[in-house]
């Protein structure tokens, strides 16, 4: 796995500005863009998008996760989110489960006050382990 040192951050945080740049928010106008690395080199993106029904829309973890799995599958090792002004962001408790489901504990998060493991940002989440 790539390191916290070894993950090229700049790239991740311009790649995630760009696919905030093609989110569709019109409703909340709360545009957002993520970029993660997947554990074979990909950088992977999303945006949210949202629907005139409110509660229908989807973030962009879940663009991510899809693009994740339309692309090859693999684990997610490193993850960055921005808001629209393009500053970081950290993803919600129900984005953070996603995560969890294709990162791991180790994932690594970018936050505004610096690098988080997934399991500092979700201690004992529940995952796929908890499954018979």
């Amino acid at each position: 796995m790539t390191t916290v040192t070894e993950a090229d951050w700049d790239a991740l945080r311009t790649a995630a500005r760009e696919a905030m740049s093609r989110a569709y928010a019109p409703y909340s106008g709360y545009p957002v863009g993520v970029a993660a690395l997947v554990d074979d080199g990909r950088t992977i993106v999303g945006c949210n998008v949202e629907n005139a029904s409110y509660g229908i829309g989807l973030c962009a973890e879940c663009g991510l996760v899809s693009q994740l799995h339309a692309t090859g599958g693999g684990r997610l090792t490193h993850f960055t989110c921005v808001d629209g002004a393009g500053e970081i962001l950290v993803p919600c408790g129900r984005c953070r489960q996603l995560l969890y489901e294709f990162g791991g504990p180790e994932l690594v998060l970018e936050t505004p006050d610096g690098f988080r493991t997934l399991d500092e940002m979700l201690p004992q989440a529940f995952g796929p382990s908890h499954l018979g």
